[in-house]
């Protein structure tokens, strides 16, 4: 399946990053004295992935129902929902080669 980029995914797309970058120091800080596992981590991507899917279904769904909404903050939801769908699948895609590599490790 081909994917079409255009100038509004993309700028979701890096709103998405930045918000799930920001502040870094603080990120780096947090991680050192509370020592998140890889799968706290892994699970609070994942429920902002489903926060953004959740928030861009009703978006949506409130703009098909004929509510008024901006359809610029629709867009944007969806194609934030898309970059962090996209994203997640990257990462399991890595660690499931990685776990075939460990596998096919000899003894």
């Amino acid at each position: 399946m081909k994917t079409m980029t255009t100038p509004g995914l993309a700028a979701g797309a890096y709103a998405l990053a930045q918000k799930l970058n920001s502040n870094p120091a603080a990120m780096a800080a947090k991680s050192a004295s509370d020592a998140n596992s890889f799968a706290d981590v892994l699970e609070a991507t994942v429920g902002r992935a489903h926060d953004a899917g959740k928030r861009s279904d009703a978006l949506a769904m409130r703009t098909a129902g004929g509510q008024p909404t901006d359809l610029v903050e629709v867009v944007t939801a969806v194609a934030e929902s898309e970059a962090a769908l996209e994203s997640l699948v990257a990462v399991r895609d890595r660690v499931v080669a990685a776990y075939e590599e460990i596998m096919r490790m000899p003894i």
